[in-house]
């Protein structure tokens, strides 16, 4: 079993960088959040005290309620208090899922310049599902794949303001960088959203797995290849980061996705494309995301399927 613990440390070592972004104003996570986190680890609460913190927050507790009602977990009785979502999830799951959601509540109160936050956070969640997928797949932990998924880009939105005129460069013409947008601000600004997303996440006190799933989320099909985290959650949140999205992070992400289709048989993208659109429904309340994977995926094929067979041009009859 990994030692979480001491590969955070070996890759981020064991207090936050003060040299990243000083200038930039960090958000504060939901009050509810961090006494559920601090209560969490007394080994003497009960599960109703729990959600009685919980329910405190209106948006926490509605989100609770929504994961754990969405059809992934088939539940036939509708799960109606924070108290029985606690005893279906668990401690553990329900603090991941309450930690991603209190982030996205912390970021979203922030106006964003570059970046249509609708989107942004539509993609998240498309990457979410895709990476829980995905550890199932590789009998991993889906709830964490979730949380990574869900948190691997929540930084950029406040980068992306901070840091407006150097991000401009690479959104006018991200063609321009075909390492993508973490080679990119390493080239230009020292470090990577993902540096960064990891330290604020160590700040306030996130899982060691969690905070490395975002920390290694940009490298992609690597961690899949690699033995220490081929098998983990970790390794499907970086596969999930190769979905296009509209900042295009990832220039070639979808054809790295088609190439790991073919030598992957267990990993049918368009099968997946479809489920993960039906809980993207689900789970966004009905939003409205017209750069799913399932369109990308369908376009891709049907480029293909036209490159590969021409259409025959139609040659006019002569008049009689």
């Amino acid at each position: 079993m990994l030692n979480w613990t001491e590969i955070r440390i070996a890759a981020l070592g064991n207090e936050r960088r003060k040299d990243l972004l000083p200038k930039v104003k960090l958000p504060a996570l939901p009050r509810a959040l961090t006494q559920f986190c601090r209560k969490v680890e007394d080994p003497t609460v009960s599960n109703l005290e729990l959600a009685n913190i919980i329910e405190t927050d209106v948006s926490l507790t509605c989100e609770l309620l929504k994961h754990v009602n969405s059809a992934q977990f088939g539940l036939r009785t509708k799960v109606a208090s924070a108290q029985q979502a606690l005893g279906l999830l668990g401690l553990r799951n329900t603090k991941l899922l309450l930690l991603t959601a209190g982030t996205k509540l912390a970021v979203a109160t922030r106006e964003c310049k570059l970046i249509n936050v609708n989107n942004f956070w539509n993609a998240n969640l498309e990457r979410a599902i895709f990476a829980r997928e995905v550890a199932l797949l590789l009998k991993a932990d889906a709830d964490l794949a979730f949380a990574g998924g869900m948190l691997q880009d929540f930084v950029l939105p406040l980068l992306t303001n901070e840091c407006s005129d150097t991000y401009l460069k690479y959104l006018a013409d991200p063609a321009a960088f075909p390492r993508g947008l973490a080679e990119f601000e390493l080239q230009e600004l020292q470090w990577n959203h993902a540096q960064v997303g990891a330290n604020l996440m160590f700040d306030w006190g996130f899982p060691d797995d969690l905070i490395l799933a975002t920390l290694f989320h940009h490298r992609g099909l690597e961690l899949l290849c690699d033995k220490q985290f081929r098998k983990t959650a970790l390794a499907a949140v970086a596969v999930s980061s190769l979905i296009p999205d509209a900042i295009r992070q990832n220039p070639t992400g979808l054809n790295q996705l088609m190439k790991l289709e073919q030598i992957w048989p267990a990993l049918k993208l368009g099968e997946i494309a479809v489920r993960v659109e039906s809980l993207f429904a689900e789970l966004s309340s009905g939003a409205a995301y017209d750069f799913s994977l399932r369109h990308q995926y369908e376009r891709h094929l049907k480029k293909i399927a036209q490159a590969t067979n021409p259409p025959v041009a139609q040659v006019s009859r002569p008049i009689a």
